[in-house]
This record gives C-alpha cells, sequence and structure tokens, in this order.
C-alpha cells in the first residue's frame, strides 16, 4: 500500500509548484508589456509638449509663414496699429515698423538734446548772474569793513541804494551789542549765547536738562554754522598771506577750529565768537562776526595769548576731607601737571579736619614742588558766599581771573582755556553750565561696579542732567567782582 500511494502524494506536491511558477512568469510578462506601454505614452507626450512649446515660443522672422501675418502672444502694440487676438494689440515688427521705431528714437534723441541745450544756457546765465551779484556783495563787505574799522560814517559808493543798505547794516552793528554793552531792564532780557563746535551745538532754547545738546544738528542750523566757520578761516589765511611774505605763516584749516558761541537778537541779528588753536601752545585767534540779516561781515580779528593769564581758583569748604583728597587729585593731573599756571585758594571754615586738609596741601606741595596755594581758616559758620569774597580779597598781586568752584566739581585742562577765552575784564564774565551726574552706585547697579572719575565722564539723559539754572560756578576778573561786591556777599 506504502508503493501505491507514494506516487499520488508526489503528484499533488509538484502540481501546484508548477502552476505558482508558471503564474509567476505570466504575471512577469504582462507587467512589462504594461510598463513598455507606459513608458511609449509617456515618450509621445513629451514629444507633443516639446513640439507646442516650440511653436509657441518661437521667435518672429522677417519672412511671413504661407502669406499671412500671426499673431504672438504678448507682441508689441504700436501706437494707431490695428488690434490682433493673441497679442497686446500690434502687427508683428517688420521692416516698415523697425523704421517708424528708428525714426521716433530719432525724435525722441533730437528733443532731450534741445532739452539739454536749453539747460546748458540757463545754467550759463545763472552762473553770470551768481558772479556778478557776488562780485556786489564782496566789494560791499569790504566797505562795510573798512568803515568798521575807521569807525566812521559817510557815503561809501555813489549809488543811491548802495548807501542806504549799508546805513542800514551799520545802524544794526550799532545797535547791537558788540562793541559796548547796552542797558537791560532786567536778568530777564539777556539773550544768552549757544555753544558749538563742528560736529555739535549746545542750545539753551529747548533746556540743556531735557536737551545737552541738538544731535542730529538740522541742516539749515549745519550750514549756517559752516559758513561762518569757513568765513573766519577765509579771513584768517587772508590776513597772513598779507603780512610778511619772508615769515612762514600758518595755513588755518577746520581742525584748528575750537569751539565758538553764536547768539540772534531777532530784531538786530546774529553774532558770532569763533576761537582758533593758535601758531603757538598757548596762542588762540578769536574772530567776531556779526550778520546784520544781510551779508557777513567781519568786525575783529584779534590775536589772545594765554601764557601770562593765571586762574586763581577760590574753593570754600567745610570739613569733607575725603571729597577734598578726591578734588586734590584732579587739581594735581590738571593744575599742576598739565596747565602749570593756576593758583589755588581754600578758605576753610572750623576746625574740625582742618589738619586732614592742610596735610593733603603739604603732600602736595612736597611732591609735586607745587607752592601756588593758600589756606586761609575762618572760625565762622559756613557760608560759600563768605568764602568766596575773603578769597577773592586774599589776592594781592594785581588784577587776577577768578574761578569760584566747589570741592566736588571736575575740571580739564581744556576747560581751564574755556574760562581764559570767554572772561575779559570791564567786558565779559563766564558762567558754565554743569552737568551734575546721578549717584554712580544707581547708574552702574553698585558700588562694585563704578569705574574712574575718568571713565564716568559720559553726557546723556541716563547718567545726569544739565544745571541750567545754576549759577554758582564762573570765572570773572577780580577788579569785576569787587566793583560788583563793594563790601562783602551774603551767605548763599
Amino acid at each position: 500500500m506504502r508503493h501505491r500511494d507514494a506516487p499520488t502524494i508526489l503528484n499533488c506536491v509538484i502540481l501546484p509548484t508548477l502552476l505558482l511558477r508558471l503564474s509567476v512568469m505570466m504575471l512577469r510578462r504582462g507587467l512589462l508589456a504594461w510598463l513598455s506601454r507606459v513608458g511609449v505614452l509617456l515618450v509621445v507626450i513629451c514629444c507633443c509638449l516639446s513640439l507646442l512649446y516650440v511653436i509657441t515660443c518661437s521667435p518672429y522672422t522677417d519672412v511671413p509663414t504661407a502669406g499671412q501675418h500671426l499673431p504672438r502672444a504678448g507682441g508689441i502694440g504700436i501706437a494707431g496699429g490695428p488690434s490682433h487676438p493673441g497679442g497686446v494689440g500690434g502687427s508683428p515688427i517688420g521692416p516698415a515698423s523697425r523704421e517708424g521705431f528708428q525714426a521716433l528714437l530719432q525724435e525722441r534723441e533730437d528733443q532731450h538734446r534741445q532739452h539739454i541745450a536749453s539747460l546748458k544756457k540757463q545754467i550759463a546765465q545763472l552762473k553770470e548772474a551768481l558772479q556778478e551779484r557776488s562780485e556786489q556783495l564782496k566789494g560791499m563787505q569790504n566797505s562795510l569793513e573798512k568803515m568798521v574799522e575807521k569807525g566812521t560814517g559817510g557815503d561809501v559808493a555813489d549809488d543811491h541804494n548802495h548807501t542806504n543798505l549799508q546805513e542800514f547794516l551799520r545802524s544794526q552793528l550799532s545797535r547791537a551789542e558788540v562793541h559796548t554793552g547796552i542797558r537791560l531792564p532786567s536778568e530777564y532780557a539777556v539773550v544768552p549765547f549757544e555753544s558749538f563746535t563742528l560736529q555739535r551745538v549746545y542750545q539753551l532754547e529747548m533746556g540743556l536738562t531735557r536737551h545737552p545738546e541738538e544731535k542730529p544738528v538740522r541742516k539749515d542750523r549745519k550750514d549756517e554754522l559752516g559758513e561762518v566757520v569757513e568765513s573766519a578761516l577765509h579771513s584768517l589765511n587772508a590776513q597772513n598771506q598779507g603780512g610778511d611774505k619772508t615769515k612762514a605763516s600758518k595755513v588755518y584749516t577746520p581742525s584748528d577750529f575750537i569751539e565758538g558761541i553764536a547768539r540772534t537778537e531777532k530784531d538786530k541779528g546774529t553774532l558770532y565768537e569763533l576761537t582758533f588753536h593758535g601758531e603757538q601752545k598757548q596762542e588762540f585767534r578769536r574772530l567776531v562776526l556779526f550778520r546784520p540779516f544781510g551779508p557777513l561781515i567781519k568786525v575783529k580779528s584779534e590775536l589772545v595769548e594765554t601764557a601770562n593769564m593765571p586762574i586763581n581758583i577760590v574753593v570754600p569748604l567745610s570739613q569733607r576731607a575725603d571729597k577734598f583728597r578726591q578734588f586734590m587729585h584732579n587739581f594735581r593731573e590738571v593744575c599742576v601737571k598739565q596747565d602749570g599756571r593756576v593758583h589755588l585758594t581754600v578758605v576753610y571754615f572750623g576746625k574740625d579736619q582742618m589738619n586732614e586738609v592742610k596735610g593733603t596741601l603739604e603732600n602736595t606741595s612736597r611732591e609735586l614742588n607745587f607752592h601756588n596755594f593758600t589756606l586761609i581758616q575762618l572760625n565762622e559758620e559756613f557760608s560759600r558766599g563768605r568764602g568766596l569774597d575773603v578769597g577773592a580779597r586774599a589776592w594781592k598781586r594785581g588784577n587776577v581771573l577768578l574761578f569760584f568752584c566747589d570741592v566736588d566739581i571736575f575740571f580739564t585742562a581744556d576747560f581751564l582755556n574755556t574760562c581764559r577765552l570767554n572772561a575779559q575784564p570791564g567786558k565779559k564774565v563766564f558762567y558754565p553750565v554743569l552737568f551734575s551726574q546721578y549717584n554712580p552706585a544707581v547708574i552702574y547697579g553698585s558700588y562694585d561696579h563704578i569705574p574712574p572719575v575718568e571713565q564716568q565722564l559720559i553726557i546723556k539723559k541716563d547718567t545726569g542732567f544739565w544745571r541750567d539754572f545754576g549759577f554758582g560756578m564762573t570765572c570773572q576778573y577780580r577788579s569785576d567782582f569787587i566793583n560788583i561786591a563793594p563790601i562783602k556777599m551774603n551767605g548763599e
């Protein structure tokens, strides 16, 4: 039974295997045929698309096909030409159209050439008029400068209008506070000066507290001050060219400009005072210019020699020995080492901490061989006005420039020169506007992060404010102070 049943089992196993192989072969042949058909179809579609793209985007030729003009999508339309479907409205660019374009371009080019020729002619006429007007103004300015230097009136030209203009400008100059001062009804009638440099303008109109400086400077203001500085440089260099030819003269440039002050009286004009570095280290040139709502005229040019201008710094003090040590640290660096033309007068009230203050002065004298100081002790209650009066009157060596200072004031050597340049005996006193710093511990977070004083000199709203309401610091000559305070100053 086993031998008879064995072939039956083998046949059953082999038959399904053959059927499976046959099915797989048929499936493979059908799949390959389907894939080949799909590939042929894709190739045909790509060829059709390529042919359509070539037909649609083919450029025009000068020779039309089959004697007809075929419209083209996106064609160029010519004004007045017929409109065709499929185009923007225009005929194809043939030989006739190309000639029309060339004629149109030639016409436009001729029009532009005529316009350019007209503009050149107008520019030439304007240059001639400007040159003529500049010569007239230059002649008028020279006449006015001669008249101001001579101090005499009279006609300088035969032309009546020219004479009237000169009379008006001279009257504006005489009415303004240039040569002599004028009597004012009160302190509120004083017109303050604004300080400026080549980059900044420190204006008082909007208040220095909220607006420390005009930044950025308005274009009209910048042009005005630039013209003034340029006119001053031209005047300085013209003086040097007219002097001694054998001596080499300095050529002044904008880098020599230090600072200037200006103020405008609405019914008279604008007065400018500009300061430049001179030929020597301690020489300066000051120019006074006045614009009487007309041509800018030079009023005065003078050499300012500051080598023999000592400053007597008067400091009233009571206790505060630690602040005085900080003050003397800055005094040693600025006044002793850099400037060297400063006398210090300390008026001390009381006896408490007197020995510490005296020891600080003696250490400075011994270490730097500095003896230009005076220590005055008063057994009275502290009075700043009393201390300033005593310190000013203690000087017995002629007229000296005084700087009334407090012990917590930080200043530089440039400020001392500014003090010398802006104070004149019998004519001008200088009241600097101070910048008061906030508490450094608040600004920098804690006392451990406070940088040195030199690195704290940053002027912005976050670090302090301008004291444009205070007039405690002043630079003035002793003669002026004595004349306005004949007896004594009351305490503050």
